[in-house]
């Protein structure tokens, strides 16, 4: 059944857009879903239909008739999913690496959207239509924790604190080469590759504002290569690949970024075993926190690297602290 409801705009205020005060009395419909609700005639002035940008004087009656969400297009699918958190406005999970996150051309099924709209029974609706909403996303073959929300209301705001810089998000990841100094910033703008159309580049089209921070946790320098914590201050497509294979680091096995040539080279065969043996990019989203919409307490979620990519950071800890024993100096991880 639609819900139907009725707003007056009091003669006391002052004039205001359409689309405004009806967002404001509606605060988890988007501006974006209720300029279509004008232009679709479910919200009507005094009985009459408007524009999203006329102006109320005072006294007019506002009718709104919300429509029932409609059924998604993707298809609900038994895809096992380890869950987090969950409660009734969103859901936290630890995405596996080879998961495509959201339907696609090449990938209309087996996606976390599919296994979400088979494991939530109470999506309320996104944008009109039962789904989840998905306000970021990993990689395919980047494993870790994801949030997804179940109502228009969650999904604004969390949406909103994805734009602000404020969810805080940080990367484990495996890199070819020795990283220096210690720590600091990487800020180049990216933007789709001018002639790869499955790339991301700096020197893309249409650049936008790109910003991580690193911070080493250890360097394996016979083998050259660095474990590296990464912050993202933005989320761009594909950010922390694009930022180090530019400075001839790229991480071990990406397949799309000169990762994978350079794991090929590694001297050490069983470490090249190892490391092919990563679905893709030896990355994975360790943490994730934000402050809750509902509650206004910040939560964190932390997830720990997949076995594969486990099993690779664990030979070359045995493996340098063998090397530290003998020759009597331990080295300090940074």
């Amino acid at each position: 059944m639609e819900e139907l409801r009725k707003l007056v705009f009091s003669e006391e205020r002052q004039p205001e857009r359409l689309d405004l005060f009806v967002g404001g009395e509606l605060p988890g419909v988007s501006r974006v879903q209720i300029k279509r609700l004008i232009d679709e005639g479910c919200i009507l002035v005094d009985g009459d239909s408007s524009k999203a940008a006329a102006r109320l004087r005072g006294g007019e009656v506002i009718s709104i008739s919300l429509p029932e969400p409609q059924p998604a297009s993707a298809q609900p699918e038994a895809i096992p999913l380890q869950v987090l958190f969950e409660d009734s406005d969103l859901i936290v999970i630890d995405k596996p690496a080879g998961l495509v996150v959201h339907p696609a051309a090449g990938h209309a099924s087996g996606t976390l959207v599919n296994a979400l709209l088979f494991h939530c029974g109470d999506l309320s609706g996104i944008g009109g239509e039962l789904r989840p909403g998905i306000v970021h996303r990993l990689d395919k073959d980047t494993s870790g924790v994801m949030v997804a929300t179940k109502n228009d209301a969650t999904h604004i705001a969390l949406a909103a604190q994805f734009k602000e810089h404020s969810v805080n998000r940080r990367y484990l990841a495996l890199v070819h080469g020795l990283l220096s100094p210690a720590s600091g910033r990487v800020d180049l703008p990216i933007g789709r590759h001018p002639t790869h159309r499955l790339k991301m580049s700096s020197k893309g089209r249409q650049t936008k504002s790109a910003v991580t921070h690193w911070r080493v946790q250890r360097l394996f320098e016979t083998d050259r290569l660095s474990l590296v914590e990464f912050r993202l201050e933005t989320g761009r497509t594909h950010q922390i690949r694009v930022h180090f294979s530019e400075q001839n680091m790229p991480l071990v096995h990406d397949p799309l970024y000169g990762g994978r040539g350079r794991t090929a080279d590694l001297q050490d065969q069983k470490l090249r075993k190892l490391a092919q043996q990563l679905p893709g990019q030896a990355l994975h989203a360790r943490l994730l926190g934000f402050v809750h919409p509902r509650s206004q307490q910040y939560i964190e979620f932390v997830s720990e690297p997949p076995p594969v990519f486990g099993a690779l950071l664990d030979y070359l800890s045995q493996k340098y602290a063998q090397v530290e024993d003998e020759s009597g100096c331990g080295q300090e991880s940074l």
